[in-house]
């Protein structure tokens, strides 16, 4: 009875997707919503930014916190009290009236999203071997893609039917279904617990190692490069491309469908090519559609292909990142480490929407202005990610190596004769 419950990996896979559905969705959807609650509670369109950054600021807030006690619980206990408040703050987000109790709902979503992230890639790392580990990385955050594919769209369509406030209340809804899996399906996730032993060790350790400092300083910039974007694309392609916004949600779905696939294929190539190559290739193709969606639109192509390549290039450059970063810590430790890395990337993605907020400008007729310089800043960002990728990787597989070469047998001599064995 004291032994834990036997549960499949697909099954794991599966069940830890799905709240990474949920909680990516809750992230998400705010962004393609954002010109629908900016006009219902009258907020301009160049503050959406500033509401992403709220939970993104409390999610790096979150991380800090959460790497001083997450290995001291239960995964799965942890991970469900996570998600329950994370189901109350998204729901609060639906019954806001301003600006002020919207950026105060999503910045309590934030506190909570953020640890539930970090104990969902923990839990996988900790109960998926590390040869399988890109395949489960690349699954797990195929809920970015379902999340485009099915819950963008729907959110859209819903706020379209009922009113922006709907989607809160649906995902809210959804996530409170995932708690009770969670807890009654998940086992008992304890073995970092017992290879602790004595008090935990000072966080500071974890700022003295060269891999980690390298990996925390990858997810800053990966994150930095994105979101000075990702917030200001629906806002963009509504007002300066003039997509009708009964259309906006074939853009995700088509977008999800590529990502869903490229997730499964790269998360396969992370494991037999390395993060490097992967990550690279992802990077370098993030910058050419960036120039080709926001500096140079190519006339006749339609604009649903071209932002297909966007999530072609995320869900590469994600995959790699995601699979590489979980290599860096130690098990004893993994919780805390993927709490910092949480902070830095929730730090690194309100840093980025809110210098987009700062650098747009509300133009006559509703456009966003000042556009093209943000994407210059982003594509100045990832062009030093192969760097970081190639840095860290090196690291990893140097520690790895060292840590499978067997131990040198040294002679022990004895009063003149030759050693004995």
């Amino acid at each position: 009875m004291s032994s834990p419950r036997a549960v499949s990996e697909r099954a794991v896979v599966f069940l830890i997707g799905a709240v990474q559905f949920v909680n990516i969705l809750d992230f998400v959807m705010v962004m393609p919503l954002g010109p629908d609650f900016a006009t219902g509670l009258g907020i301009a369109t160049s503050h959406i930014g500033t509401i992403g950054a709220a939970y993104t600021a409390a999610g790096c807030v979150a991380g800090v916190a959460g790497s001083y006690f997450l290995d001291r619980f239960d995964r799965r206990k942890a991970l469900a009290v996570a998600m329950l408040g994370l189901v109350v703050s998204t729901a609060a987000g639906g019954l806001a009236t301003g600006l002020t109790s919207l950026l105060v709902a999503r910045a309590l979503a934030g506190l909570f999203g953020g640890p539930a992230t970090s104990l969902s890639m923990s839990i996988i790392a900790d109960l998926i071997p590390e040869e399988r580990r890109g395949r489960a990385m690349g699954a797990v955050m195929g809920a970015f893609s379902v999340a485009s594919v099915l819950g963008i769209p729907l959110a859209l369509k819903l706020a379209g039917w009922a009113g922006w406030r709907m989607p809160f209340f649906a995902v809210a809804g959804l996530g409170l279904l995932l708690v009770a899996g969670a807890i009654f399906y998940l086992p008992p996730i304890r073995g970092h617990l017992e290879l602790q032993r004595g008090p935990l060790v000072s966080a500071k350790v974890l700022f003295t190692r060269t891999d980690v400092l390298l990996s925390y300083s990858m997810t800053s910039l990966l994150n930095l490069a994105g979101f000075i974007i990702i917030p200001n694309i629906s806002g963009y392609v509504q007002h300066n491309l003039g997509y009708p916004r009964e259309e906006l949600e074939l853009i995700y779905f088509v977008g999800g469908l590529v990502s869903f696939v490229t997730l499964r294929v790269a998360g396969k190539a992370v494991d037999l090519l390395g993060s490097f190559r992967v990550g690279t290739v992802g990077s370098m193709l993030f910058i050419g559609t960036l120039y080709i969606v926001f500096i140079h639109p190519p006339a006749g192509v339609p604009l649903v292909a071209i932002f297909a390549c966007f999530f072609l290039s995320m869900g590469m450059r994600n995959v790699a990142y995601s699979t590489l970063t979980s290599r860096v810590p130690e098990k004893s430790i993994r919780a805390r480490f993927m709490s910092f890395q949480s902070a830095v990337q929730h730090l690194g993605a309100a840093a980025g929407a809110f210098l987009s907020s700062q650098m747009l400008m509300d133009l006559p007729g509703g456009q966003l202005g000042g556009m093209n310089q943000v994407v210059f800043v982003s594509m100045a960002l990832t062009l030093m990610a192969p760097i970081m990728f190639f840095l860290v990787e090196r690291q990893v597989l140097a520690r790895d190596r060292v840590a499978a070469a067997p131990l040198a047998v040294v002679p022990v001599p004895t009063g003149g004769g030759s050693p004995r064995s």
